[in-house]
């Protein structure tokens, strides 16, 4: 899609993205944690996203690539596991009453990032190459920012430079430049200071060492930071509320009696039985409402990860009395649906995670107007020598596959040709004729994108949609054509329709009459690809037919609300699921100009190797029908 304006034009690796995704999922175990890109990585428990930095682009794509998994390494594993969150809000509250607020966050979140840096690659002795890159690029980084800074006479981002190179450094004779008359004056403090942060051993100790720090330079610091190089999130109070609710609910104290069972389990025979306990009372299983505390026991060596949620009516402690007598309300068993919607977001999460709040609105076609029925005449007089060629060769391939035998079989009818008998030992003298073929086994849908750029290329679009209409019709092969869009207008954080204007339906695909639907294609507002892609495929998976192709037309990425991050990602994630199902997915990208290298690279992330490139959108039917015979052909 073409835009006006863009801000932001990078095009992100949808593969690498992925990878990064698995990778946080698989080290916090939370399938609910995600990953997106930011200008600064951090990691937002409340919204459960682990945000990779802008940072590493532009760079060596093994650079990159290991920058970004350090940026996962520090977040998913350092702070998710390592960083106190009672201890990040206590230093929030203390940062309030400093002036120099920015400095103080940003070198607190540089030391801590160093401490977790090496719980990490203890951990994950794995990880320490990814972090050598890291260090390598941050260290030439940190260089060139701190001449500038000096040039510039940006004195408070210059001494965050030379604290960096202070922590970081390879060499102990890092030769300091004078960056200020005072702050030069308190360089052995800083470096003596920094010192002790290579000791800590938790939260709370890096920052003990912070506010030491930030005490002796608040008397020394003009002005606060220009630059934000490390970003800290703010810690909420409910967050900070639940962790300190976890620390208290953890046993501390110990048990009455504190032996270790030195029973070995792992030799023992072990068997299974089967204790039926089913009864008509107990048919509908209820809640369990026996509690116990444990104050004594023998220790063992079985670990348990999965706790027993706490319910509101886990005690039944009380009884209740009351009257009977008619009230306003309704009763529940006897309410009716409100909507299709309310249905459907029963299992938001099933048209990918994206897409949660998006609603499908099914329009059917109005009766073709006889403006309609005449514009969908010229375009079929258009592609009519296409559509004729094309179907009397699959008509021609179809009836020699009805009359083609089967010859030297063992068994079969006899054959006239009977010398074999008397020149070979094992003579093959039958033959069968192939059984009646039936029709193509195959089934089509196509996508098209009815967003607002395609205002440009509707008309040419709709004589490829009228070439694929008319060639399957006359081969009898059953097939959909659905416009789709999202409403912008409509669209809110918790709703956005979906629009899904199917203008010819499996049911009616071989109807002689129709076809002019296809005329009440035209653009309107956004497109959501991956969502329209999922629930197309949903519809594919429950035909019967072997062969199942999904086309979708567009001339662009997707774009909608809330879907300009990851729509990328979603997109190709949902044609992945299409073809695991077995429905073959291609893209045909429509344009009006030189397809640029931009836009090849972004098609390739989403559809890899099936994506159709049509620089001239006029030249459409010359491109498909070679395509379409090849599918066909397939079919057979």
């Amino acid at each position: 899609m073409e835009r006006f304006i863009q801000f932001n034009d990078e095009q992100i690796d949808t593969m690498l993205l992925m990878e990064l995704d698995d990778l946080v999922k698989t080290l916090i175990k939370q399938k609910e944690y995600s990953v997106e890109f930011r200008p600064h990585s951090y990691l937002d428990r409340k919204e459960k996203k682990v945000y990779v930095s802008h940072f590493w682009n532009h760079r060596p794509f093994t650079v990159m690539k290991n920058g970004l998994k350090t940026d996962v390494f520090l977040r998913a594993m350092g702070n998710f596991t390592h960083t106190d969150v009672k201890d990040l809000y206590e230093f929030e509250k203390q940062c309030q009453s400093l002036q120099f607020q920015s400095f103080a966050t940003q070198v607190f979140t540089l030391v801590e990032d160093m401490r977790i840096e090496e719980l990490c690659k203890r951990e994950r002795p794995g990880t320490k190459k990814a972090f050598a890159v890291r260090q390598e690029i941050y260290l030439q980084y940190f260089q060139s920012q701190l001449e500038t800074n000096i040039v510039k006479s940006i004195h408070t981002d210059a001494l965050f430079n030379v604290i960096y190179l202070m922590l970081f450094s390879k060499s102990p004779l890092l030769e300091i430049p004078s960056i200020s008359e005072s702050i030069d004056l308190v360089i052995p403090f800083i470096r003596s200071q920094l010192s002790t942060c290579y000791d800590a051993k938790a939260t709370s100790e890096v920052v003990k060492h912070c506010l030491e720090l930030m005490a002796v330079l608040e008397e020394v610091l003009q002005k606060d930071m220009l630059n934000e190089y490390f970003h800290l999130p703010k810690v909420t109070s409910q967050e900070e509320s639940k962790a300190e609710l976890l620390s208290n609910i953890r046993r501390v104290d110990p048990l009455v009696n504190d032996d270790i069972s030195k029973e070995d389990h792992s030799n023992k025979d072990t068997f299974k039985e089967e204790m039926k306990t089913w009864h008509r009372e107990t048919k509908e299983s209820g809640d369990h409402f026996l509690q116990y505390e444990l104050e004594q026991g023998t220790k063992t060596n079985l670990f348990s990860e999965n706790g027993r949620d706490e319910k509101d009516n886990n005690g039944a402690w009380f009884t209740l009395q009351g009257s009977k007598q008619q009230t306003s309300n309704n009763q529940y068993n006897e309410m009716e649906p409100t909507s299709l919607r309310t249905n459907y977001n029963q299992n938001e999460f099933k048209y990918g995670k994206a897409n949660q709040h998006a609603i499908p609105i099914f329009l059917q076609p109005h009766m073709p107007t006889a403006e309609d029925i005449l514009q969908y005449k010229e375009k079929v007089h258009k592609i009519e020598i296409y559509e004729k060629k094309l179907t009397k060769m699959i008509q021609k391939t179809l009836e020699q596959k009805r009359t083609w035998r089967r010859e030297h079989l063992h068994y079969g009818r006899l054959s006239k040709k009977l010398t074999r008998y008397f020149t070979e030992e094992r003579p093959r003298l039958f033959y069968k004729k192939e059984a009646n073929a039936k029709e193509i086994d195959a089934v089509f849908t196509l996508l098209v994108d009815c967003s607002a750029s395609m205002f440009d290329k509707m008309e040419e679009t709709t004589l490829g949609i009228c070439l694929f209409h008319e060639v399957l019709k006359a081969v009898k092969v059953r097939h959909e054509i659905i416009g789709f869009w999202e409403d912008a207008n409509e669209a809110t954080k918790t709703e956005q329709p979906n629009y899904f204007n199917e203008m010819i339906t499996f049911q009616t695909s071989l109807q002689k009459n129709k076809g002019p639907e296809i005329m009440q294609l035209e653009p309107a507002e956004d497109n959501r690809d991956g969502f329209a892609i999922r629930l197309m495929s949903e519809r594919l998976e429950s035909c019967h037919e072997r062969q199942k192709f999904l086309f979708i037309f567009s001339d662009g990425e997707p774009a909608a609300f809330g879907y300009e991050q990851n729509g990328v990602l979603d997109t190709h994630e949902a044609v992945l699921e299409a073809r695991k199902k077995g429905i073959e997915v291609f893209n045909v990208f429509l344009s009006n100009q030189e397809i640029t290298e931009q836009q090849r690279l972004l098609l390739q992330h989403i559809y890899g190797h099936y994506s159709i490139l049509v620089p001239n959108v006029s030249q459409l039917p010359e491109v498909l029908f070679p395509l379409l015979r090849k599918l066909l052909y397939r079919s057979i």
